[in-house]
């Protein structure tokens, strides 16, 4: 039969089988025959359910029986968990029979004298037990039995010191608090002989973190329970016991009460305490020195920044927040070595940075530049936090650009410069190339946005000289993969950039543009890569761009070289020539795929130069025209062309054939065969 029936209040002793009462009425009699007390007791009580297949009122008959058996346990302690385990069984398959829970919670009372006898003394002193840690061992079993005697019971309490501290373990938090004054009487009047009064103390805050006292008796309480706490003079029993109650004092009092709190922590917790009156009237700080052990420490600091950074709503300059979160941070960073995993640094780094995004002072913005220089002086070690200092000081320059609407005063223009500086200095200390190219290119833009032309050079310069020192592999999530990915996605953003920038006017035409070029020129690439022409194609997409009379985008205030050269013919002859240089690269490179095992990427690489010319090329010239009917042959020649790419492109060409000023491009269509795949 299952266990569902047996528990279903429709079920009787009627609906089961004589063969089923014997076999169960046989259990029972072998228990029986157990000499053994103890096992015979929890036997028994395991299939007290049992009874259920005999008569309806086996289970009200055996818990008194039950219950009196535990008396000839001579063991107190032995005998208050056969307790506890009887009221476990009572209430799950009786749980209305209250009778047995108060007799199991009275014959305990009946008995508690036991406790201080001469048996149970001598077996402690045999032992080395002393009296207060033993007393503690009955606390679980007599909180249970309160448990089930308080679950929908009438409100009750006892004097005894162990009794009221299971009755404070036992019943809700909401009770204790709304009484937390009576508890307090009772505390005092109980005999600190046996049960020590601060574990007492120590369940009443445990109750008291959890509900809310009366207002009007917050002070009262604390005031009463910390003459008690203050008196302690191990420092074991004392932590244990303040720490309950400092959480109590932070909930309901100002910081002039915490700081009195955290005061006498360090007073007792200090073992030479000559220098105490030396203290500052803050205690936070003293605080956390107490903590001897690094690891400790550190994990302190770290439980008080995701404190911090999750509930702080508003961004602070508080000197008294910053000086204290800053020796906190100061703590996390020292702590990092050789040692040190990438989990932790990252974890570390991560909480200062929240840190660094929380401060803000307003329109001080030298202020702000002060503490992000104090910042970076303090944690060098982590570079993703000299990352974030970064951001933040090239996000300061831009933030005073606003204030300004552009108009940079002398005061400004010095104060951006300063900002610009800062991170000139600091990059160059990264040890990940593509966060320093990045980040050059990200500094170089706020400096041209804030009109320092001569620093922004200095950055695209300082990125240019860094691309050949890019390594063929670098490592991602602890993997080595190839650069050449990331090393194009930066030079076409660069690309990008490049075209705003003015030239330099002792530099002579395009001195970036030339120099990134000869730095791909000779950089080494993978034998099977076209990342070079892929670059290639985009530096023509930007000399393209250059020979506009009208740039498509500016910065603010920033003459480019549209408006300098004015569409003159020796700047756009410098840009043909440099074209036609890029284009010769190109062109060997796909000379270089004639091989059988390239000549797939061979056809790819010309559909794709052939559409870079048909987007930004002239093709009324007759080379360029004639070079675009070449390249469309070869991405075709061998059999490896895209046919449904080719077959769009040639259907975008005829229809833009058809408007004004691209007659041209019906003599181009009429050139381009298109080759059936056999």
């Amino acid at each position: 039969m299952s266990s569902k029936c047996l528990n279903s209040d429709n079920f009787s002793p009627e609906s089961v089988n004589d063969t089923a009462k014997e076999t169960c009425l046989n259990w029972f009699f072998k228990i029986a025959s157990i000499r053994e007390l103890i096992p015979r007791f929890y036997v028994e009580a395991a299939i007290l359910k049992c009874n259920k297949f005999l008569s309806k009122t086996g289970i009200s008959e055996c818990l008194p029986r039950l219950t009196s058996m535990i008396r000839g346990i001579g063991d107190p302690l032995v005998a208050v968990y056969a307790r506890a385990y009887l009221c476990r069984v009572g209430m799950e398959v009786a749980p209305q029979l209250k009778e047995s829970l108060n007799k199991n919670f009275f014959d305990f009372l009946l008995t508690f004298k036991q406790i201080h006898g001469d048996t149970v003394q001598n077996q402690l002193v045999v032992q080395c037990v002393e009296i207060p840690l033993y007393l503690t061992l009955y606390s679980p079993a007599i909180d249970w039995i309160l448990q089930c005697i308080a679950y929908h019971a009438p409100d009750c309490c006892g004097e005894d010191a162990l009794l009221l501290n299971s009755v404070m373990s036992a019943f809700r938090a909401e009770f204790i608090a709304a009484r937390s004054m009576d508890f307090i009487g009772m505390i005092k009047e109980c005999d600190e002989s046996g049960f020590p009064k601060h574990l007492l103390f120590r369940s009443l805050g445990l109750n008291l973190a959890l509900a809310d006292p009366p207002e009007n008796d917050r002070l009262q309480i604390l005031n009463e329970a910390w003459k008690v706490i203050t008196k302690l003079k191990n420092p074991q029993d004392y932590v244990n016991c303040a720490e309950v109650w400092v959480e109590y004092t932070c909930r309901h009092f100002t910081k002039r009460e915490v700081n009195t709190v955290l005061a006498d922590v360090i007073k007792h917790m200090t073992p030479d305490r000559a220098f105490e009156d030396a203290y500052p009237q803050e205690k936070f700080l003293p605080f956390l020195d107490m903590f001897q052990k690094e690891s400790v420490r550190v994990e302190v600091c770290k439980c008080i920044m995701e404190s911090f950074i999750k509930h702080q709503q508003e961004s602070t300059k508080d000197p008294v927040i910053l000086n204290a979160l800053l020796h906190i941070c100061k703590t996390m960073h020292d702590s990092v070595n050789a040692l040190t995993l990438e989990d932790e640094k990252r974890m570390l780094a991560a909480l200062i940075n929240g840190f660094i995004k929380m401060v803000s002072f307003g329109r001080d913005f030298e202020q702000q530049l002060s503490f992000y220089v104090e910042a970076r002086s303090m944690f060098c070690n982590l570079e993703p936090v000299l990352v974030q200092l970064i951001h933040s000081v090239n996000q300061l320059a831009m933030e005073t650009r606003r204030v300004m609407k552009g108009n940079h005063s002398r005061k400004t223009a010095a104060f951006v410069r300063a900002c610009v500086a800062f991170c000139f200095i600091t990059i160059p200390s990264l040890s990940n190339i593509f966060t320093r190219l990045n980040l050059y290119l990200h500094s170089g833009q706020v400096a041209l946005a804030n009109q320092c032309l001569s620093q922004a050079d200095a950055f695209f310069k300082a990125a240019v000289s860094l691309v050949p020192e890019v390594p063929k592999m670098i490592s991602i999530d602890g993997k080595m993969r190839p650069s050449d990915a990331f090393l194009l996605e930066f030079l076409c953003n660069f690309f990008s950039t490049l075209l705003v920038v003015p030239d330099h006017p002792e530099q002579g035409v395009l001195f970036l543009v030339r120099g990134l070029l000869n730095v791909i020129q000779d950089y080494t690439w993978e034998d099977n890569s076209d990342d070079k022409v892929r670059i290639y194609t985009n530096v023509l997409h930007l000399l393209s761009a250059m020979t506009q009379e009208a740039f498509i985008y500016h910065v603010d205030k920033v003459d480019s070289n549209d408006t300098l050269y004015g569409g003159d013919s020796k700047f756009l002859a410098e840009i043909n020539k440099l074209s036609e240089t890029v284009v010769s690269q190109i062109l060997d490179h796909l000379k270089t795929l004639g091989k059988e095992e390239t000549l797939k990427r061979q056809s790819q690489l010309a559909l794709y130069f052939f559409n870079t010319i048909l987007a930004h090329g002239d093709l009324r010239n007759n080379r360029l025209n004639q070079l675009s009917v070449n390249l469309w042959n070869l991405a075709q020649k061998h059999g490896f062309a895209d046919t449904k790419t080719m077959v769009k492109t040639l259907e975008y060409i005829k229809r833009r054939s058809k408007q004004p000023e691209m007659s041209h491009f019906s003599d181009l269509a009429l050139r381009l065969p298109l080759q059936s795949r056999t």
